[in-house]
């Protein structure tokens, strides 16, 4: 999804916002009416298998091919420096670390919205530990999708309804958990094992080129305030920025989520 904006203004930028696993574009109406009400264009991604997009998350079969779309949204940009801004909600901030592997170039700056950051996603067991939600305290709380027969692993996940609200919108309106339960989808089983990088030459890397800023989310149930302050003492930002929200500010505190994105650049 893509709204308009003459970005040809001084001061005008543009957004390419990337949601995290089970949502999608939608998740971002508020922040991206927010963003053009204040004269920026917006792309709103969704990624495969997201209630956007035309392919069933069963037949995902690598982090490529689930991350796509953004790539070749990003593919075919205008060479001409136009750059733009990405951002990164939860599982998100892999796909936006992703382009910045690829697209380095084209990249304003990079903004972590609860999300995991990972600079070569799930490589070790610490990156599972610090960059993966862990949601055993919870209980069972997903549903398992087996494409390939219950002789195979589950080929997507979903959150289960009775568990949505308290995971991921607890400080959300009841209007707007309702709508998020509604939209919800499965998220391909890949995702968590996501892998992707490239040769690490110190600062020349393009991953490292990219001014980047983590928005942390204090009352966070899902990415726990710990886990996120663990990746960014392990590949600090250039600016550290705290909101008093859930896991989901795009609902929760939408215009303060505005301001400090706008207080970054």
């Amino acid at each position: 999804m893509d709204a308009g904006g003459d970005v040809s203004k001084a001061g005008r930028e543009h957004f390419v916002l990337v949601h995290g696993a089970c949502h999608g574009a939608w998740c971002w109406f508020k922040l991206a009416c927010l963003l053009q009400r204040s004269g920026h264009r917006v792309s709103c991604i969704d990624l495969a298998g997201a209630a956007g997009s035309l392919v069933d998350p069963n037949t995902v079969r690598s982090f490529d091919e689930y991350d796509a779309p953004l790539v070749e949204f990003m593919a075919a940009l205008p060479d001409d420096g136009h750059k733009v801004i990405l951002v990164g909600h939860s599982a998100g901030g892999l796909s936006v670390t992703h382009a910045m592997h690829l697209f380095g170039d084209k990249i304003k700056q990079a903004i972590f919205i609860a999300a995991t950051m990972l600079p070569f996603g799930f490589q070790t067991e610490q990156d599972i530990k610090d960059g993966a939600p862990d949601l055993s305290g919870f209980g069972d709380v997903y549903d398992l999708n087996f494409g390939l027969g219950e002789d195979h692993p589950p080929t997507s996940m979903v959150l289960r309804k009775e568990f949505q609200r308290t995971i991921l919108y607890q400080q959300s309106s009841q209007e707007d958990s309702t709508l998020a339960s509604i939209l919800l989808r499965p998220f391909p089983a890949v995702l968590p094992t996501a892998r992707f990088g490239c040769v690490d030459d110190g600062v020349k890397s393009p991953v490292n080129a990219v001014h980047r800023v983590y928005i942390k989310t204090a009352n966070d149930r899902t990415l726990k305030a710990e886990q996120q302050e663990a990746m960014i003492h392990r590949w600090p930002p250039r600016k550290v920025m705290v909101m008093d929200t859930d896991h989901s500010p795009f609902f929760s505190a939408p215009d303060h989520l505005l301001e400090l994105i706008l207080k970054s650049l």
